[in-house]
This record gives C-alpha cells, sequence and structure tokens, in this order.
C-alpha cells in the first residue's frame, strides 16, 4: 500500500473515469484527508491480523493516484511481477522499482518481471487487477473492456499466464449515454468461494449469461449488487487472509452501508467483513479499498512475518 503525498483529484484520469468528483476544497487539505483515511484503513487492517507493507509515495513525482498501486504492478506465486501499460500518464510514473527492491529486502522471491508497458506507445492499456479480476484457483481472467483494458493486451496476458479469458462490457450511464466503466473491479469483485457483481451493468445478455455461467461451473455464490450499491463501491473489494488464518472481505465503510442485511449475511457464510471510511479517496480518487491495496502472492523465503 502506497501513502499519498499529493493525492488529489487527477484530472488526467477523469476523462473516462466517472465516479470521481472535484471536492471544492484545498488540494493540501483533501492530502490530509486522504493521509488520515489510509492510516485508519491500514491500522484496521493491522488490528485484524492482516500483513501489511506500506511505502511512502514521493513528493517530486507528483503522482495523485498514487494511492492504487494495483494498477501499475500485480504479484504471482511463481515469482513474476507484472508491470502494465497505464492510461493516464502521470500514472506511469507510479512505477517504482524501488519498491520491488524492498519486497526483495523482505524475503520475497521475484524471479521474472513481465513488462507491458511498450505497449503505452502504441495507445494500448491494461491497468493491472483494476483491468483484471484474478480466479488464480481456476485459472481464469476477468476483463470488461474499456479505454484503459484493450482486448488484445489482455488475451495476450492470458496466455503469457496460462488463464482462460473470460470478456465483457460492462456500462454506466452518462449524461443519457451508455459508456464503458472504467475498471473491472468497481464492478465486480472475486473471493475463493463467492463474486460480488454488479450484473446490471452487463447489457448484452450473451456476456452476461457467459459470466454467470463460468462463475457457477467454478461453484461461486453469485452475490449480485444494484448499480446505486456499485456507486457506493460495494464492486470494489478484496478478500485477504488475516490472524490464525482467517479470510476478511475488505471494503469502504461506504460500500458496507450501502448493503443489504441479507448481501451482508451472504458474504459472512464465507468470511468476515473488515470496512473503513475512505470518504475522500473515493470522492476524489474515483477508488476504493480494493484499489488501495497490491496483494502480494510471490514466494517468501524468509518466513518473516511482515506488518
Amino acid at each position: 500500500m502506497v501513502r499519498p503525498v499529493n493525492f488529489r483529484m487527477n484530472e488526467q484520469t477523469a476523462v473516462n473515469n466517472y465516479f470521481q468528483e472535484d471536492l471544492d476544497v484545498r488540494n493540501t487539505e483533501i492530502n490530509h484527508k486522504a493521509q488520515q483515511e489510509f492510516d485508519q484503513f491500514v491500522q484496521v487492517l493491522r488490528d485484524h491480523g492482516v500483513n501489511v507493507i506500506t511505502v511512502d509515495d514521493t513528493k517530486e513525482r507528483d503522482t495523485p493516484d498514487s494511492i492504487f498501486p494495483n494498477n501499475w504492478v500485480s504479484f504471482h506465486e511463481d515469482g513474476t511481477v507484472c508491470l502494465y501499460p497505464m492510461f493516464a500518464e502521470n500514472r506511469r510514473k507510479e512505477r517504482r522499482e524501488d519498491i520491488l527492491a524492498l519486497l526483495e529486502e523482505q524475503g520475497f522471491v521475484i524471479d521474472h518481471v513481465m513488462d507491458y508497458t511498450a505497449a503505452e506507445e502504441e495507445g494500448v492499456f491494461l491497468e493491472g487487477t483494476g483491468s483484471i479480476l484474478l480466479d488464480r484457483v481456476n485459472q481464469k481472467a476477468y476483463c470488461a473492456l474499456s479505454e484503459r483494458a484493450h482486448e488484445e493486451l489482455f488475451i495476450e496476458f492470458c496466455e503469457d499466464f496460462d488463464c482462460f479469458p473470460v470478456i465483457f462490457t460492462a456500462n454506466q450511464t452518462v449524461d443519457g449515454q451508455r459508456l464503458p466503466i472504467y475498471h473491472t473491479n468497481v464492478m465486480m469483485a472475486m473471493a475463493e468461494t463467492f463474486a460480488v457483481i454488479c450484473l446490471a451493468t452487463i447489457d448484452d445478455k450473451k456476456e452476461r449469461k457467459n459470466v454467470v455461467d463460468h462463475l457457477k461451473k467454478d461453484g461461486k455464490e453469485i452475490i449480485d449488487i444494484t448499480v446505486d450499491q456499485m456507486y457506493h463501491f460495494a464492486g470494489n473489494m478484496l478478500q485477504v487472509i488475516g490472524a490464525d488464518d482467517q479470510r476478511y472481505l475488505v471494503m469502504s465503510s461506504a460500500a458496507y452501508n450501502s448493503l443489504r442485511k441479507d448481501q451482508i449475511a451472504a458474504m459472512e457464510k464465507h468470511c468476515g467483513i473488515i470496512h473503513c471510511p475512505l470518504d475522500t479517496i473515493e470522492t476524489c480518487g474515483g477508488g476504493s479499498a480494493r484499489c488501495m491495496m497490491a496483494e502480494v502472492f510471490l514466494p517468501n523465503l524468509s518466513g518473516l512475518t511482515i506488518s
């Protein structure tokens, strides 16, 4: 997780992230509030026994969205690190080799770096686990196509990582038009035994049926959320492991408070729930809890507990 120093609404991402809103507040105050939310979030995760590595952003880079590291990097069980091509030019500065070096210092093993960033020169993008929803157990990858998730590069990723691609388009209504949702992970979350998804965003009935069929085939309980709940970031969740191997579904308090009792009960059949207020980050950044966590699946030979 990357602690922000220049957090604000990023004008370069706002062109197709319709979840972002501008606050009539000075950027210094916005960043201060975002830091407070970040620190509280990290503490709540650690209180539940979740191992968290935090890295400070640097002012020199001027990277307002650095708080969302899962878009530029992913980590895999075979020791592979994957670097992704980013739509916004100022987000490309978020990629930092020193973060990879820090992980190696902590005992994590990096055997190979898969670098797709050259695609930026061709105007082709695929923004990490924002664009790609991985079902690592069943070797499948789900992707809602958009300006930030190009089909040809997603297919290449699936070939490289031996994943079966599940491709669809998820839309939202903007000024009366149906436009692609910028990232898959704001309308869908994948857990070990269930999936949270806003099926109403998938307009094409065949595509919707295909997504549902794959989830059911793999034994996932489908928890459908409404469009309004999606706008409260109820699709932007991540399952993590805490103390005593306990599973938790992590989300913002806005997401949690938008859920119905039956939806919460359905999730709690599978795991506990952790939530924390992230109002400033959600409003200005257009992302939420899941986007703030880049989960590390790399082998760790040191046996160290990270906190």
